[in-house]
């Protein structure tokens, strides 16, 4: 341990953590644009610095070690100067475009320019010129608006290990680009959208389809249709000034029949459907020798990043779609049946945590023919713009239940939501497909949690079935290292691409916060111990499913509609 002052107040802090960790400790609070918790610091902002008596320049906290008798002024006036200072040269070079801009009320430069009160820019900075990336469906890169914090490169090298986007040139012409000045969609980018969660400004956004349902909508010529993704009813109360992991379930469901959908369904129910169907598979790898370990195929980012780096483990992905396209399948080809409603007539929007979900709707497997399962997904981010564009006070909105028949869901759904999810409820639906009994304890509390790689040993019935669950797509590459150096013999293995799993999702509110994905967590598996149904293969709506249209799980039929395949795709510079 190490005692220093800051602001004159004493303060003890283990030896090794850096000024700002102290800082934190002692309720001082620091601005920062660069640093993002458990990554490495860069100190390339320096809003974060600091006054070290003794010492005669100023000092960035994320990246300086706090030593024994340090006396730290964070507040002093060479110390706002100097942020203040930044700031204004942020500004200087930066687009004034910000009524416009998709982070506008978001922007951590907006925020830091209104704390010190910036009210004009006493310098004239040369800007940046460079086009707007729409290339990919579901990011878009405004090169423009980048202030180098280098939040995003860091990200994407630490935390996915896909590294598509770092810094060239030199001088004021450097840029955050993708290799060679090529088009994010030219390069190895999985469209997870953690880039877009830790991006401070408007450099990086998702690609809005908010103007495009509006349009389909005000048309009155679709059958309009949306699905509702787990993550959703722990996280879009955020928006709206409720406390994370507040369950919102309802309210969604009466929230987007006031914009004009005239059905709103649950992919809790899909995520059921998917335990069915993936669990069954699993078990007949088991008995016929594999190829294992089976790989969870629910995550796209997952899928593409599979595709790209490593094409020998196709064949170990599940074949099962995500729930987000089961659903897609379901309401084209048996909702449609129901309500008497062709096909090519319905509109389905996904409401989903993730941009990624954004490319698979657009997957040329995803659909049959011309007609896709699904037309258009909306983050959570966008759902909260259509809320407010739309005029709804959410927190008093009165909750209403998604709409049947595919209306009933259990607990196993809702936890998909979390890494370590789908995993916990396909081995609850496994152990009864094998053994015929339900398990006494349905909590696998060892594949629970926020870490990143998460191992157990299980057993069902005669067999021990190793299995992993894995979240952040550099622990992936760890474990197919494991799997490959040190002989590791896995049965099963869960991969989400975003940390903490969809509840971490690329979609979902701006800012890279641990503690908030934890309380969406923590919601989640509150959520499932309330159900009154929390096993897949007890849903009575699942069952008369397979009773009335899909006949059992594995069947031709789901095998049409439920399951795809998947192919190398280039792997780019």
């Amino acid at each position: 341990m190490v005692t220093l002052k800051i602001n004159d107040h004493e303060i003890t802090v283990p030896k090794g953590c850096t000024i700002l960790d102290a800082a934190k400790a002692a309720g001082e609070k620091i601005p920062t644009l660069c640093y993002i918790e458990g990554l490495s610091p860069s100190g390339a902002c320096r809003m974060c610095v600091v006054e070290i008596e003794g010492r005669e320049g100023l000092v960035p906290s994320c990246s300086f070690p706090a030593e024994e008798g340090m006396e730290i002024y964070t507040r002093s006036p060479r110390v706002l100067n100097a942020r203040r200072t930044i700031i204004e040269l942020l500004l200087a070079s930066h687009p004034f475009d910000c009524l416009t801009c998709p982070k506008n009320g978001h922007c951590e430069l907006q925020d830091l320019a209104s704390e010190y009160n910036i009210q004009n820019v006493p310098f004239k900075g040369k800007t940046r010129h460079h086009y707007t990336d729409f290339s990919s469906p579901a990011i878009v890169r405004n090169p423009n608006k980048c202030i180098l914090c280098g939040r995003c490169v860091r990200v994407c090298e630490e935390v996915q290990g896909v590294s598509a986007i770092d810094f060239t040139k030199r001088g004021f012409d450097t840029m955050v680009l993708p290799p060679f000045e090529q088009d994010i969609s030219q390069t190895t980018c999985v469209n997870c959208g953690q880039c877009v969660l830790a991006c401070p400004v408007g450099a990086l956004s998702e690609r809005s389809s908010v103007e495009e349902v509006i349009e389909v909508l005000q048309e009155n010529g679709k059958f309009m249709v949306a699905q509702v993704a787990p993550a959703i009813r722990v996280s879009l109360g955020d928006f709206f000034g409720l406390d994370p992991g507040e369950n919102v379930t309802g309210m969604v469901a009466s929230a987007l029949r006031k914009i004009g959908f005239q059905k709103v369904f649950d992919t809790d129910f899909t995520a059921d459907l998917t335990i069915m169907e993936e669990a069954s598979e699993f078990i007949r790898r088991v008995e016929s020798g594999g190829p294992l370990p089976m790989f969870t195929s629910c995550c796209p980012a997952w899928i593409k990043f599979a595709e790209q780096n490593y094409p020998e483990l196709l064949p170990n992905i599940s074949t099962c779609k995500s729930p987000q396209q089961m659903m897609g399948a379901l309401v084209k080809r048996y909702i449609s049946k129901e309500f008497e409603v062709p096909p090519e007539d319905i509109y389905l929007v996904s409401i989903m945590p993730c941009t990624a979900k954004k490319y698979e709707c657009t997957r040329s497997e995803m659909g049959v023919g011309s007609m896709a399962d699904v037309d258009t997904v909306l983050t959570t981010r966008e759902l909260a713009k259509m809320i407010k564009i739309y005029g709804m006070h959410f927190p008093e909105i009165a909750p209403e239940r998604f709409d049947d028949p595919i209306g009933f869901t259990s607990g196993s759904g809702d936890i998909f939501a979390a890494s370590g999810g789908v995993m916990e409820s396909a081995l609850r639906t496994a152990y009864h497909f094998i053994t015929g009994k339900d398990l006494e304890n349905i909590e696998f509390e060892e594949v629970r949690g926020i870490r990143g790689i998460k191992e157990a040993s299980v057993p069902v019935g005669d067999l021990t079935l190793n299995v992993a669950v894995v979240s952040t797509l550099s622990n992936a590459k760890e474990i197919i290292r494991r799997i490959r150096s040190v002989n590791k013999q896995y049965h099963f293995v869960e991969v989400m691409s975003c940390p903490g799993g969809c509840v971490g999702g690329g979609g979902q509110m701006e800012g890279y916060d641990p503690e908030r994905i934890k309380k969406r967590i923590d919601a989640i598996y509150g959520l499932d111990r309330k159900r009154v149904v929390r096993l897949s293969y007890n849903n009575p709506d699942i069952t008369r499913l397979y009773e009335t249209f899909l006949e059992r799980p594995g069947s031709p039929k789901a095998h049409e509609l439920l399951h795809t395949c998947y192919e190398r795709k280039q792997k780019r510079n």
